[in-house]
């Protein structure tokens, strides 16, 4: 009997039986990019908190203040998206063996001006709002409102935040 209770426990990767309006062929697809904008989530909360510890310069304390309000909203943004993921009928990615590759490297660091930090951190900001925008219009392509709107408040977040990190280093 335990190794029955156990074994319901263990999760399902998918379930097609699902019925919500939305097909499974979508829904997984949805799930794989959805998967995908969280890796580029977590690889933006990275940067950001890495370059939060390491940024030095005149403009140290509005950048060192932006990108910890930055950090923390894409953390908990991870949850949102993950659990959208699971919606979905899909797991959200277990394998974050490629973290390591998310993080700029020490040198990196040592040679990025507080002026690099921010253009690197608008790059990654656009490409996720191009990514995000792309995933929006598929979902609302597919009657999915959930996961549009779901996208539509983090594409807000993002592109304030690319406004205000441009206003940090204009001229």
């Amino acid at each position: 009997m335990a190794k029955t209770a156990i074994a319901s426990l263990a999760p399902e990767a998918s379930n097609d039986r699902i019925n919500t309006g939305l097909k499974a062929d979508y829904r997984k697809s949805m799930a794989k990019d959805l998967s995908d904008i969280l890796a580029a989530t977590y690889r933006l909360t990275i940067k950001s908190h890495i370059y939060h510890w390491n940024v030095v310069g005149p403009i140290f304390k509005p950048i060192h203040e932006l990108t910890e309000e930055h950090y923390n909203a894409l953390f908990g943004a991870t949850d949102i998206i993950a659990e959208r993921i699971r919606a979905l009928g899909h797991l959200a990615p277990v394998n974050l063996d490629m973290a390591k590759s998310f993080a700029p490297t020490k040198s990196d660091v040592d040679q990025a001006s507080a002026h690099d930090m921010v253009a690197d951190l608008i790059n990654e900001h656009e490409q996720a709002v191009r990514d995000m925008r792309k995933a929006a219009t598929t979902a609302g392509d597919n009657d999915d409102v959930v996961t549009e709107d779901m996208l539509t408040a983090r594409l807000t977040f993002h592109e304030k935040a690319l406004w205000m990190l441009r206003s940090v280093i204009a001229k």
